[in-house]
């Protein structure tokens, strides 16, 4: 079973040979246009695949202390994932066409809730057309499965636990280092990141193609990123939990496993005006 990553080849093949019903989720998701995801997937998307909205799937609704992208009530969220027909042994397969930068969250939340079967494919829709994969319009018609949630609440970075966690672990910042330093800030109402957070923008994981590196090089460069960290003392953000998901895609794929997400990130984190905000490096 795959559970980081899987090829366009990979996955071709598997749907050859598949017995057991493969599932398939699109989760392509625009931040400026959020109706636009929905409809690049009703145009065209992976035979058999269904759609998880990030806004109304992956994210409950907004409030006045939350950031832009709460995570979703995981009862209501694992009976989407049961409705499209997932069984406990069932492998998931997620994508979108940005790198795996908005898959890479349904991926985390699928193995929050207790389902290890699932990864994202390498340089998602793009990668398949290019591979020659074939596209479909028509939706999916599959009898429900039996999976079940069972979260894992340690993977989660609680707010409470952020402020200290820089002082015995390494907090890593997943936004362009514009963002980061507080050059420029395009979403959120205020700019700069958490104190005694590091940065480690996202497409550094991904190669020109959009694939992720080797699973070596990941290795390699997280390593000498984090130095005498280990894995198990690292936390991801980003500006609202999404695409710091995709640091720990990739960390797991490189066989560093054991790192944490702080969902709320940096939109939350600004909803009170007495957490303390750095600029600049």
């Amino acid at each position: 079973m795959f559970s980081t990553l899987i090829s366009a080849a990979e996955l071709h093949n598997l749907l050859q040979s598949d017995q057991s019903g493969t599932v398939i989720f699109d989760c392509r998701a625009y931040l400026t246009a959020p109706a636009q995801g929905v409809q690049a997937y009703r145009e065209g998307h992976l035979p058999g695949a269904g759609y998880l909205h990030l806004e109304n799937d992956l994210s409950a609704p907004v409030t006045a202390d939350s950031g832009r992208h709460p995570l979703p009530d995981f009862t209501e969220l694992a009976g989407k994932i049961r409705a499209a027909g997932v069984n406990p042994d069932t492998q998931v397969v997620v994508y979108d066409d940005c790198g795996g930068a908005m898959a890479a969250r349904a991926w985390w939340l699928l193995r929050v809730l207790g389902h290890s079967n699932v990864a994202v494919l390498n340089g998602g829709y793009p990668a398949w057309i290019t591979f020659g994969g074939q596209v479909s319009d028509q939706l999916p018609s599959k009898p429900p499965g039996t999976f079940s949630e069972n979260p894992d609440l340690s993977m989660l970075l609680p707010l409470e636990q952020v402020a200290g966690f820089a002082s015995e672990g390494i907090l890593v910042d997943a936004r362009t280092p514009e963002r980061y330093r507080g050059e420029q800030e395009p979403i959120d109402p205020i700019a700069g990141h958490i104190p005694g957070a590091v940065n480690r923008p996202l497409q550094l994981n991904l190669a020109a193609d959009g694939c992720f590196k080797s699973a070596e090089m990941l290795r390699q460069e997280w390593n000498c990123f984090l130095g005498s960290y280990s894995a198990e003392q690292v936390a991801h953000y980003c500006g609202s939990g999404v695409t710091a998901c995709h640091n720990l895609l990739a960390m797991e794929h490189a066989g560093l496993a054991g790192a944490k997400v702080y969902p709320g990130s940096w939109s939350e984190w600004i909803r009170d005006p007495k957490r303390p905000l750095a600029i600049g490096d």
